[in-house]
């Protein structure tokens, strides 16, 4: 696989991006700090938080950002290089969020409507997925995309789905009144640019979900956005949708990154309407590549109205929370055999990137070999404390 470069990662319009993330360093004492980035320097900006969900709680969050002063930790080009290095030595990059709720909506995009109820058809068997796509299709005999979900037109094709038996669970949350909204990690579980990514062992059929995910105060207000991974396992989901917490919470099965991209006059929630995300897959041993791009326009449900569908009257966040907007694009690429779909190989790389947002690299591995997760809101109050 080639090398990547720092520029590879950042956001185009770098100069005018207010961007804030976590660190590792090892000292002073080992632990999360928070930065800043500021002419090309990582600035520790931990006395302004002390944690991201506080910085992002702040009225004067913008100021406070341009302004923060803090210790040159070291430069941006270093940080990427020891993150994308395998033995990520300090300082490194994090999951931008910490104590944060990790939520994610499913289903939002054709797409991915397609292909979800393809793995219920399927009963979680890739080798019946290219069968079963093409008898969809034809059955639903529709653009779905252009369906508005709730409306006058989405009854009418459920209740034509009713009365031929080919109704779906996941045509309910895709095209009826009511979003999807699952807790994707558990605050502090999340990992970030460069770490790698694990697969439950029992899968045998996997993929990334390229996303955008908004980070979001307890107020409901969004304050910025970055690029997620909401790893997923196609057959344990599609068993049974009951196992959809096996099938997306698992040791670092949900990647966010690199940075959060504050909300600004020259970047704010139509600017994430407007974003085109694109996927590409590299295979570490068998050359495999597969490359994609798609649309935020497609979205089924405007992104406020999933945020309004998450926190309101009926849920509150006091410490805030990242919401995955859900994937636009679901890899049916035949990788191992005709007709049998893509699925992940160790040893993958996975990029996702868009213009505004740079890009979010993970190499792939198994979750029951990876690091496990250790660091969690105990410690991570001890650390405050001492520091």
């Amino acid at each position: 696989m080639p090398p990547l470069s720092p520029q590879d990662c950042l956001p185009h319009d770098l100069d005018n991006a207010l961007l804030v993330g976590r660190v590792w360093l090892d000292e002073p004492r080992p632990g999360p700090a928070l930065v800043a980035v500021r002419d090309g320097r990582v600035i520790d900006i931990t006395e302004s938080g002390p944690t991201m969900a506080d910085l992002l709680e702040r009225d004067d969050l913008l100021a406070v950002v341009r302004r923060a002063e803090g210790p040159t930790l070291c430069s941006l080009e270093a940080l990427l290089a020891n993150s994308l290095d395998a033995r990520q030595r300090a300082p490194y990059l994090l999951a931008p969020c910490d104590v944060q709720a990790v939520k994610a909506c499913g289903v939002t995009f054709a797409v991915s409507l397609l292909e979800r109820v393809i793995e219920e058809q399927a009963g979680g068997d890739p080798n019946r997925a290219s069968e079963l796509r093409g008898e969809l299709q034809a059955l639903i005999g529709t653009d779905l995309s252009r369906i508005a979900p709730g409306s006058q037109e989405a009854i009418a094709l459920k209740q034509a789905l009713q009365a031929r038996g080919a109704w779906s669970q996941y045509m309910e949350v895709g095209i009826g009144p009511d979003a999807e909204v699952f807790t994707k990690a558990q605050p502090l579980s999340s990992v970030g640019f460069g770490t790698t990514v694990g697969l439950h062992p029992a899968s045998q059929w996997n993929n990334p979900e390229p996303e955008i995910v908004l980070a979001v105060d307890s107020r409901g207000q969004v304050r910025g956005a970055t690029l997620g991974n909401d790893v997923n396992l196609r057959d344990i989901e599609g068993r049974s949708a009951l196992l959809l917490g096996k099938a997306k919470d698992n040791n670092a099965s949900c990647a966010l990154g690199p940075f959060i991209r504050l909300f600004d006059d020259g970047f704010d929630i139509d600017s994430i309407r407007s974003c085109q995300v694109s996927l590409r897959i590299e295979g570490e041993e068998d050359d495999f590549l597969l490359e994609g791009e798609s649309d935020m326009r497609e979205i089924s449900r405007d992104p406020l109205d999933l945020v309004g569908q998450t926190i309101g009257d009926h849920h509150q966040y006091p410490d805030g929370f990242m919401l995955f907007l859900g994937t636009m694009f679901s890899p049916i690429q035949d990788r191992d055999g005709k007709g049998q779909g893509f699925t992940h190989h160790l040893g993958d790389r996975v990029t996702i990137a868009t213009p505004t947002l740079g890009a979010l690299v993970n190499p792939v591995g198994r979750s029951d070999q990876l690091p496990p997760w250790t660091y969690g809101i105990r410690a991570l109050m001890q650390h405050l404390d001492r520091r």
